[in-house]
């Protein structure tokens, strides 16, 4: 069994590596991000048109809608991971089409994704993975990156021997710290979130939900969480955004979204589901 590090402390307020970016004074109900008259398709079919989106300063948002209507292609179409056909895309104030390279690669740095399922490197451990963006935009040593590694690793609530473990050694719910400790590598401004608690157990999908919005508040993050978890909804979220129709057609928060009366919110947030969790079907955990 690999032997247990201790953090080294000391070795931490080293960690200045590169200049950040400019920051401009905000006001919490800001839009850190912006998108405005988005259009993305595939082929010929379009999956997003003429949506819009304001994701607020360090609120937790939740992104919900049917299956395959796009909420993951929003997120990476944010990421400029998928091309748009339409619209614009700010963050940060910034329009991203604006930005050089040198710009997209500080923009890079101030955001953290957890992918659905984690997506972590399965030739890779623990350490490794969460190492992966400080190889890729920072210029550390091996030994600091070991001690910034098991830090997020304790971050994440997992046990320091985790770090040695490949992904086919983790259970699901260790996956998903994994991933997360992976997201929060660089210290983001904004936490991108796919389906954090799909998967999990009710009692883990709760625990992690927890995790989230105890770092949201400890390390003022914003969070965008796509997701079609009610719990998460109720519990952590601050205003929720909802895909139908290839648009958002509704975002606040839980009690302005359920005195809506279009037909897709009807169904979602009053369906049989909806009232099974009222009834006491749903974890009902709340927000720290």
């Amino acid at each position: 069994m690999a032997e247990t590090r201790q953090i080294n402390k000391d070795l931490l307020p080293r960690v200045v590596p590169v200049e950040p970016p400019s920051r401009e004074p905000q006001t919490a109900d800001e839009a850190i991000i912006r998108v405005r008259g988005l259009q993305v398709g595939f082929g010929e079919k379009i999956i997003l048109d003429n949506l819009d989106l304001d994701v607020r300063r360090g609120e937790v948002m939740g992104f919900v809608g049917g299956s395959g209507t796009g909420k993951s292609v929003l997120t990476r179409a944010i990421l400029g991971l998928v091309q748009k056909r339409a619209g614009t895309i700010e963050v940060f104030g910034q329009d991203l089409d604006a930005l050089d390279r040198k710009g997209h690669r500080e923009m890079e740095r101030r955001w953290g994704v957890l992918f659905q399922h984690g997506a972590l490197f399965s030739g890779l451990n623990v350490r490794q993975n969460i190492q992966v963006p400080m190889r890729e935009y920072l210029d550390l040593s091996q030994e600091l990156m070991d001690e910034l590694a098991l830090l997020k690793i304790e971050m994440v609530g997992l046990s320091p021997d985790a770090a040695e473990k490949f992904p086919s050694e983790l259970s699901g719910g260790m996956i998903k710290r994994a991933a997360l400790a992976r997201a929060l590598a660089l210290d983001p401004d904004i936490l991108f979130l796919d389906e954090p608690t799909s998967g999990l157990d009710p009692i883990g999908a709760a625990e992690f939900d927890q995790l989230i919005a105890t770092l949201q508040k400890t390390l003022g993050l914003t969070v965008f969480m796509v997701t079609h978890d009610l719990d998460s909804l109720y519990s952590i979220c601050d205003r929720i955004a909802a895909l139908a129709e290839r648009k958002v057609i509704a975002a606040g928060s839980v009690a302005e979204i359920l005195k809506l009366d279009h037909p897709w919110l009807r169904a979602y947030f009053h369906g049989e589901r909806a009232q099974r969790r009222e009834s006491g079907g749903g974890t009902g955990h709340a927000r720290p």
